[in-house]
């Protein structure tokens, strides 16, 4: 069955790239809204304020994942709460926000996760719907690719690989049902290079970034006062942002994600890719049996102490 919260969330944070103070609210959604944002500081009418996420509302870019609309509104930085959404078996949501990027937080999916499973995930009287991928499905670019594969479940293997000995090759796969976004994922903070810091604000970009919000590395050091949340943070971080990237689908995938230094626009094109060839993948109703496939399966207020 599909869902939505049970009750409005709000969250007030810096956006990463702007620096903007933003506050962000999650209210609940009927069956078959999807994910909806909505500008609540444009003076424009509700419905061109408005995006629903869908592959066709990508818009392409590099350091984050941004959305819109016919009317050139736009929302970016949504990967982090879309990986919330889909790792807790979110499906219908109203998210308002003041500005045109959601908050960073604290660079990872974790407080989202939070004060979702706090305030409860509610069943709505609707079937859900998944995509089940049937052929493979592979982009590239360059020595990078992100490929989607037939599965059972969904499933996320990553390998990153970077100069800095700090980071180097990481390499993980993962299975994600029965709360194992929530587990395994959920806190992997967002990281950088402190060479890419140095461009990126020469840039006018990541004037939000903080050592408080980003992991950084230079060489072999880690910037970040405490450290690392865990070892191979860095490619849980990547599998997090795939997590994220692959729910602009607009329904839980089952299908095993492989991604080789792939990022935001390679797996915005994968999804685009996917879902442009019907011969690739099928639409299910997803039945009782197969409802422990999915991502949000399982989780509870129990997982709230993983995180929390």
């Amino acid at each position: 069955m599909q869902t939505t919260l049970h009750t409005t969330v709000r969250f007030q944070g810096a956006a990463l790239h702007s620096g903007r103070q933003i506050e962000l609210r999650v209210h609940p959604a009927p069956a078959g809204s999807g994910i909806v944002f909505e500008r609540t500081d444009l003076p424009l009418s509700l419905s061109r304020r408005r995006i629903k996420v869908s592959p066709e509302a990508l818009i392409e870019a590099n350091l984050c994942t941004r959305v819109g609309n016919a009317y050139g509104v736009t929302v970016s930085t949504i990967e982090h709460l879309m990986a919330a959404f889909a790792g807790c078996g979110i499906h219908n949501a109203h998210v308002t926000l003041d500005g045109d990027e959601v908050p960073i937080l604290d660079g990872s999916a974790r407080p989202f996760v939070a004060s979702f499973l706090a305030a409860g995930v509610a069943g709505l009287r609707a079937p859900l719907r998944a995509i089940r991928v049937l052929r493979p499905v592979e982009v590239r670019e360059g020595q990078a690719f992100a490929r989607i594969e037939p599965a059972t479940h969904l499933s996320i293997a990553f390998e990153i690989d970077f100069p800095d000995p700090a980071i180097g090759r990481q390499t993980k796969d993962l299975t994600l049902c029965n709360g194992a976004f929530v587990r395994e994922l959920a806190d992997s903070r967002t990281f950088c290079r402190m060479a890419d810091v140095t461009l990126m604000r020469a840039n006018g970009l990541a004037l939000g970034g903080t050592m408080e919000n980003a992991v950084v590395f230079d060489g072999a050091s880690i910037l970040t006062p405490g450290g690392l949340r865990h070892a191979d943070e860095p490619v849980r971080h990547k599998m997090l942002d795939a997590m994220g990237d692959l729910a602009v689908a607009g329904a839980p995938i089952l299908g095993r994600y492989v991604g080789y230094r792939a990022g935001h626009t390679l797996t915005g094109r994968l999804v685009r890719a996917l879902l442009a060839d019907r011969s690739a993948y099928e639409r299910i109703t997803v039945s009782g049996a197969d409802a422990h496939a999915l991502p949000g399966a399982g989780v509870g207020s129990a997982d709230l102490a993983l995180i929390a």
